[in-house]
Parts: C-alpha cells; structure tokens; sequence
C-alpha cells in the first residue's frame, strides 16, 4: 500500500506465511482447477500439455478417465489431479469388487502418489445419460471406495460422481432450490454416501446457456459477473450479482431441504464458448475471457455465495483446449482456453492478479456512454507500480480507503489491482485525461468497466472530490510517537491476518 512502509509489508506477509506453514494443509481456499478434455485429433502428447500446465500456473485439473500417458505425463508436478471413471464402465464396477480393485491396482497404483491424484469421479452427467445408469452409480462408487480403504488411501483420494443442474426442477429464487423427485431413488443413497465420507457434491453449471436459452429473461451482464443491479431472492433476502452465485445457491437450498447441511458443492466444469453459430451471438471470445476472469477472480477472493459467505469454493473451468470431435453446435468446439498448437484463444491470467478489463484501442466491448477508466498496466514494473501507488495515495491526494484490509477493493490483495483502484480514482478526480492517466507508463486508459463483486471504480462526477489532509499523505513525522503510532495499523494488520487463517484452520 502507498502508506505502508516496504520493511513492514514484507513483515505483515511473513506472519501470514507462518501461519500458513505452521497449518499447510488446512489454509488452502478456494481453488480454480481446468478441465483437460480430449474428444479431439489434434491435441498435443500429454507431456507437452502437463508443460503448458504448469507454465500458465494451473494447479488443478480435471480429466474423464485414466489414461494412463496421461497420468505419467503429470507425475512430480505438483498438479493435483480429478480423474474419471466413465458412464461406460459403471456396470462391471458396480457388479463386482474385484473389478473395482483391479482397476485401482492397474491405473491409480503404478502413478500414486507422484502423481497427485486427489478425486475419483465415478460416471458424469448419469441423469442426461442415455442409457439408465444412475442405478449402478452409487453401488460403483462404494466399490472403488471399499478399493481405496483397502489400500489406506480412502481418506487421499475423495470419490464422487458430477451431475447437470437439471438434477434440479426448481432452481429460482435460489431459497426454493429442490431436486428432482425423478431422481429420488437415485439421490438419497448418494448423499448419505458423499456425507459419510465427507465427499463433495460435484456440479457443472453453465450460466452461458441459461442466457443463450433465455436472453429475454436474463442479462448477459449478470452471466458474466458484471450486473451493476442485484437480483433479490424475495424469500430471504439475499442479493445476488451474478448467476453462478444463485445456481450454486439453489443447490444448497435444495440440500438443506433434505437435512443434507454439510456437503460442500464442487464446480467440476463452468465456462464460456469463444465462438458459436450465428444464432449463438454471445459465444465471443470478449465475453469468454470476461467470464473466466471474473469468475477466477470471484473465486480466489474466498467470498463465497451469499447464502454461504466465506466459504470456499472450488471450480474447474471447461475447457483446456477447443476439441474438434464435440458434436453438436458450433460453440461445443470452442470452450478452450488454448488452440491445440497451444497458443492461448484469449488473455486469461489464473491467479486472478490482472484486472479485467482491455484496451481501449480495437476493444470490441467499447460501452456505448463512451466512459473510460484508468488501470495498470500488466507490463509495468512493481517497483515502478509501487512507486505510482505511493504518489497516488499520497501527493496524489486519492482516497486509498477502499484498497485497505477489510474494505470492497482490497481483495485481490495484489500491487496491480491496488494500484488500479488508486490510478482510476486520480484520473477521474483530474478530469479523465490522458495525462490524468500517465503514471510514468504504467497506466492505461480502458473502456470495459473493471469493477468486479463489490468493488466499484469510480467514473467522471461520480467520486467525491474533497480529502481531508490526514488521508491525503503517509505520516513523515520522525518523533517517537509518530514513528510508535505509524507502527500500530501494521501491527493490527499483522495479527489480524495471523487471526483469520488460523480461523479458517
């Protein structure tokens, strides 16, 4: 921060190390996962693909069987692996225990644990499946189950199956989520099993075609995490800013209904199409990147859904790469985040440091009021971001407050989006110049509104242009009072954040 001095921050985030050293495996958060999909003919070798894996940053990711190339390729990364048991298998899993315990000791017993296998999904999508297979589901998944107990690995690797969102028949409001009763004799043994074992319910949820299906009665700004209106469940009250939020609401609903409280929801795939038939228009590669973006930053900001603030969340985003042997549409082809010779189809930053939002020149999301905002640029230096920031919040005279601990823009707490929010509130106070952008470099003038959750950047006439003096500068006093006072919201700052993770352990 620009008040904060450089020593200090390096101690507020050693403390915030320690605590997660001191408790690594229970500090972990939400997490954002990738679907590698492989229904096509021109994909890379498997260890090209653990390589672009790792390059991007991408620490989870789900794949639909066990492919043993696969498996090897992703051995000693690090990357934590969701594979699959396909609906075509199901039968002879959920006949004998043998086979079942076969399968475990060719395809997962040769590869654990340098290859980090941490989910087993058994069958995917049973109640869109054509043939009648939801029965054999929960019997196959005690099976591999009872496989893994055997060999101790039961609490390692969670076993779960995924389902559409059409498992429900009410959805909206979200307070009055229930499931199907179709699908009863289905779902009641499956629950009791994922909450014996503490097993996530695993979801695929696809706001894209909620609007595609209904652009009358949905806006594609709350698809996409961008709605500056909220959505207001008339039967608690709760807000909701964009669709994802309420469908996963919904389905929390609709476990509560049933006396199932503690089962976590899992989004096992969500994502948005770059490209689709002509009737498809919202399939673009603007509104896919605007999607993931924001649904990445959504994400790691742990603020969960409002009917369940704060709690973690894990995604994986459909699809690695555009898959060419997908039936159907033309956007079934184009979920990818890569080309198959692995070139990125758009900008897509997976930690969720970079704001959202590009540039005004050959933007294809120009707003029609014709605003503009002023952020950082993603190329600059920290050294020369913090230096701007420091002058932002300071000589600059911009009220800094809402990039502070606990305040809407804090999180993500990273120097570009601080320094965003800071850059964006000088150039509006200064009459959105071009100059009013500058920053030595680092700022650049945007036309996509980058405000995001509950952040708002502000525009011309919107911000409030007086500052008392007290905010407008760091303290520079050198008595000792000054120097013990400048140490206190550190100190604060410091135990607070050594607070909350060991809340969150």
């Amino acid at each position: 921060m620009a008040t904060t001095p450089v020593n200090l921050v390096h101690l507020s985030l050693a403390a915030c190390l320690l605590a997660y050293v001191l408790f690594p495996d229970h500090c972990e958060g939400s997490t954002i996962g990738v679907c590698y999909g492989r229904n096509a003919d021109d994909l890379p070798t498997p260890n090209k693909v653990a390589k672009l894996i790792q390059q991007h940053g991408i620490k989870y990711v789900r794949i639909y069987d066990a492919n043993i190339e696969v498996l090897k390729a992703f051995a000693n990364t690090g990357v934590e692996l969701m594979i699959g048991v396909t609906n075509s298998d199901l039968l002879p899993f959920s006949q004998f225990q043998s086979n079942a315990d076969t399968w475990l000791k060719n395809n997962i017993l040769p590869y654990y644990p340098a290859t980090k296998i941490t989910f087993i999904t058994v069958g995917a999508e049973v109640t869109e499946a054509t043939s009648n297979v939801s029965a054999m589901v929960v019997p196959a998944m005690q099976n591999i189950f009872t496989s893994l107990k055997k060999v101790g690995l039961d609490k390692k690797i969670k076993v779960s199956t995924t389902h559409s969102l059409g498992v429900l028949s009410r959805s909206f409001p979200p307070s009055a989520g229930a499931f199907n009763s179709r699908y009863a004799f289905f779902l009641k043994p499956l629950l009791e099993f994922l909450a014996d074992n503490q097993s996530p319910f695993m979801v695929d949820i696809y706001p894209y075609y909620a609007y595609r299906d209904s652009p009358s009665n949905i806006s594609l700004d709350y698809a996409l995490f961008q709605s500056s209106s909220d959505v207001v469940d008339p039967n608690t009250g709760l807000l909701y800013t964009n669709m994802l939020d309420a469908q996963i609401d919904a389905l929390y609903f609709a476990l509560m209904a049933i006396n199932f409280r503690t089962i976590k929801v899992m989004v096992t795939e969500t994502g948005w199409p770059s490209k689709g038939s002509p009737k498809e228009i919202a399939a673009t590669p603007d509104n896919a990147e605007t999607y993931n973006a924001n649904l990445i930053r959504h994400v790691i900001n742990d603020t969960g859904t409002p009917a369940k603030p704060g709690e973690e969340l894990d995604v994986y985003i459909f699809s690695l790469f555009n898959e060419n042997r997908k039936p159907g549409m033309d956007s079934e082809r184009n979920w990818g985040l890569f080309y198959p010779d692995e070139t990125s189809v758009y900008t897509l930053d997976f930690t969720g440091r970079s704001v959202i939002a590009a540039p005004s020149s050959g933007s294809n999301a120009t707003n029609s009021s014709g605003t503009t905002w002023c952020i950082a640029s993603s190329t600059a230096s920290e050294l020369d971001l913090q230096n701007a920031l420091d002058w932002a919040c300071g000589q600059g005279n911009v009220d800094c407050t809402e990039i502070q601990p606990s305040q809407p823009c804090y999180a993500p707490d990273t120097l570009i989006s601080h320094a965003s929010f800071a850059f964006n509130n000088y150039y509006q106070l200064n009459g959105a110049t071009d100059l009013a952008c500058s920053f030595g470099g680092t700022g650049i003038k945007v036309t996509k509104n980058p405000s995001y959750d509950n952040c708002i950047y502000a525009t011309a006439g919107s911000i409030n242009k007086t500052r008392s003096n007290m905010t407008a500068a760091p303290l520079a006093s050198s008595s000792i009072m000054d120097t013990f006072t400048g140490w206190i919201p550190h100190f604060l700052l410091i135990a607070s954040s050594l607070f909350y993770i060991l809340l969150r352990c």
